[in-house]
Formats: structure tokens, C-alpha cells, sequence
């Protein structure tokens, strides 16, 4: 029994030199320095931002983390004398909304759920002069892309009042007011924008 224990010390002094030689330090407490480091989600670097190409600076909310978070974005404002300014700069964010995220906001989690194809025009005749009218209804829409799109307006030269917009579809379709609320960025997937009917 000495002989086995003497053996077994005498293993254990070797395999301990041993370690030591190579620069291991023994220990008997496992280590855990937990995951790798990661891209922080939904924050985008200063170089992608300053990267973006000239143009009228403006903001965006894209869906990031089920929320909506802000994006920088630059446009171009057509000069065209049909419209007024507020419906040119109502279909640009419009536009920048149904682009592709950019490779690095991908990569940082944004995506789009605004589909393309949407015209914007000023209000009707019997409409209140701060009215926007979409070629497809905005009640068709999904409730993220309803969701970015009110909040969007809302804080932009578009809105119709302090973080509100009315919107309605073609012709004589229902006009409402819809406000971007805390709630709705926080959970735009089931908190629709708070509306009521103004015509």
C-alpha cells in the first residue's frame, strides 16, 4: 500500500513539473471566461455611419430585436413643383423605408418590413391640409411596416402634429390620425399605433 502511494506522489510531482515547463500553472478550479465577444445588436459603427453617401440627413425607424430603432440615413429631395415639400419628403422616407438594410445594418440585426411600390400624394379636396394619402391603404399593411411608417413620419417634417400623421389610402378611404407611441416602439408586432378616424 506505501509503494502504491509513494508511486501515485511521485506521479503527480512529474506530471506538476511537467505542466509548469510548459508555462501551464495546475489548478484545481475549473475556468470559465465565458462566451467570445460579439456584435453589440441593433448599434451601428461610426464608420458605417459615416460612410453613407451626401445627402439630406434624415432618420428611419427599422425593426431591430422585435423594436424599433432609429437609423441614420441620408436622402434626396426631388425639386418637383407638382407636390408639395411635405408629400416629396414623406415618399423619400417612404422609399428609404422599402430599401434593403444596408450590409453593415444586416449585421447589426435591422431589417424592413415596408414592402415597395407605395405612392404618396398630398391631401383631396375636402382633406385636412396635413393629410397623406397612400396608393395602398395603410390599414393593409403589416403592423411592423405600419408600426415603421407612423413613427417615421412622426418625427420628421411630414407629421401632423406632435408624433402623429394622418394617413389614409386612395380616393375618399377613411383618413386617421395615428400616433407612435413608447409602446408601439417598444412592440410594433402586437402594440398597433393608437388611431382615430378624422374623416
Amino acid at each position: 500500500m506505501n509503494r502504491r502511494r509513494l508511486r501515485a506522489a511521485l506521479l503527480a510531482a512529474a506530471l506538476t513539473a511537467t505542466l509548469a515547463g510548459c508555462g501551464i500553472r495546475s489548478t484545481e478550479v475549473p475556468t470559465d471566461f465565458g462566451p467570445g465577444p460579439s456584435r453589440v445588436p441593433c448599434v451601428m459603427s461610426g464608420s458605417s455611419i459615416a460612410s453613407q453617401s451626401s445627402g439630406i440627413p434624415v432618420q428611419v425607424f427599422l425593426v431591430c430585436a422585435a423594436q424599433l430603432v432609429t437609423v441614420d440615413r441620408t436622402v434626396r429631395i426631388p425639386a418637383d413643383k407638382a407636390t408639395t415639400d411635405r408629400v416629396r419628403i414623406a415618399q423619400a422616407l417612404l422609399d428609404e423605408l422599402e430599401h434593403p438594410p444596408s450590409d453593415p445594418e444586416k449585421q447589426a440585426g435591422f431589417a424592413t418590413d415596408v414592402r415597395g411600390g407605395t405612392v404618396v400624394s398630398g391631401p383631396g379636396d375636402d382633406d385636412p391640409d396635413d393629410a397623406l394619402r397612400f396608393s395602398t391603404p395603410p390599414e393593409s399593411l403589416s403592423a411592423f411596416a405600419l408600426a415603421q411608417i407612423v413613427c417615421t413620419y412622426a418625427d420628421s417634417a411630414a407629421a401632423a402634429g406632435e408624433r402623429s400623421v394622418i394617413l389614409g389610402g386612395p380616393g375618399d378611404a377613411p383618413l386617421r390620425r395615428y400616433e407612435c407611441t413608447q409602446a408601439v416602439r417598444q412592440r410594433p408586432g402586437t402594440e398597433a399605433p393608437p388611431a382615430e378616424t378624422v374623416k
